[in-house]
């Protein structure tokens, strides 16, 4: 049987500091069933070395190709570029803060080779420190969302699916989620792949933990209006069972996750306040920790 032939969008915005090593470990993929035939990565509103950066590894790779646009305009508009120029009939979106792991994109395309799968998502496993307090809500939050996978479907961070559609709303603020119901709504099934492993960084601060947790929950409740679809995480009765079956006892522990799920609400509040008061978050605020990665 032939490979899987597949796109490869990076969405990017100023990530000079990452954007080098993504395109190094994209290079590195240990690939069998499946064929990584273009890379994309569509530069928004640069000012640091990103498209330079770029240009230097499209000179060794050819499958690489740069599409600059001058202003930035969110998420959602960068990717329908990807998707107007993207070849190839499954794609992967992966954001440029990331570094997926050598057989992730082997892992992630490979369930495509039956024809009922339409969308995939990957496992993230964030670098934080977990024994310091916003390091261990960022291993908190993304152990929920694995468990929340292994029972239903939330993407995140790196996705796979079936070109079946010309575009995303453009003025979303949860670009992989607003990806699930057009999937759905064509009736393929969806898979969590959890040995699909690729490392982030969750927020090093309170404020950017707020600042990613109100635009995400905001996004989702302006998806919800707009196409009547609402994502797992959105059910805060899964979560709160999902947290009770997987509570960690120890003292520290359980101050902290407590003050996780203070602050989740809080941000959620925050969320819904923007929502309510239809403050975009199509160009959002940057969370400037969540690029500091270290190499994994």
């Amino acid at each position: 049987m032939p490979p899987i032939p597949c796109s490869l969008g990076i969405m990017a915005h100023n990530e000079a500091a990452n954007i080098g090593r993504l395109l190094a470990r994209v290079g590195a993929s240990r690939l069998d069933q499946v064929a990584v035939a273009e890379i994309i990565v569509v530069a928004s509103g640069c000012t640091d070395d990103t498209e330079a950066i770029v240009r230097e590894a499209a000179a060794a790779d050819p499958r690489i190709r740069l599409i600059s646009q001058p202003t930035r305009e969110g998420k959602a508009s960068a990717m329908n570029l990807f998707l107007r120029d993207a070849a190839c009939d499954v794609l992967i979106l992966s954001s440029a803060d990331l570094l997926p792991s050598e057989d992730a994109i082997e892992r992630l395309v490979s369930p495509f080779a039956d024809p009922e799968i339409g969308m995939t998502a990957c496992r993230p496993e964030p670098l934080n420190d977990p024994a310091t307090f916003m390091g261990f809500a960022a291993h908190l939050l993304w152990d929920l969302h694995h468990q929340m996978n292994l029972e239903g479907f939330k993407a995140g961070e790196m996705i796979a699916f079936r070109k079946v559609f010309a575009r995303i709303p453009p003025h979303t603020a949860v670009d992989e989620a607003s990806v699930e119901p057009l999937i759905r709504g064509q009736g393929y099934g969806v898979r969590y792949v959890p040995d699909a492993v690729v490392y982030n960084k969750g927020p090093e601060t309170v404020d950017d933990f707020l600042r990613q947790r109100r635009r995400i929950y905001a996004g989702h409740l302006e998806m919800q209006a707009a196409l009547g679809y609402s994502v797992s995480t959105m059910s805060g009765g899964k979560i709160a069972g999902l947290l009770l079956r997987n509570l960690d006892w120890r003292p520290k522990q359980l101050f902290w996750t407590a003050r996780v799920v203070a602050l989740e609400v809080y941000g959620r509040y925050l969320g819904r306040q923007d929502y309510r008061a239809r403050r975009s978050h199509t160009v959002w605020e940057i969370a400037a920790t969540t690029k500091e990665l270290e190499t994994k």
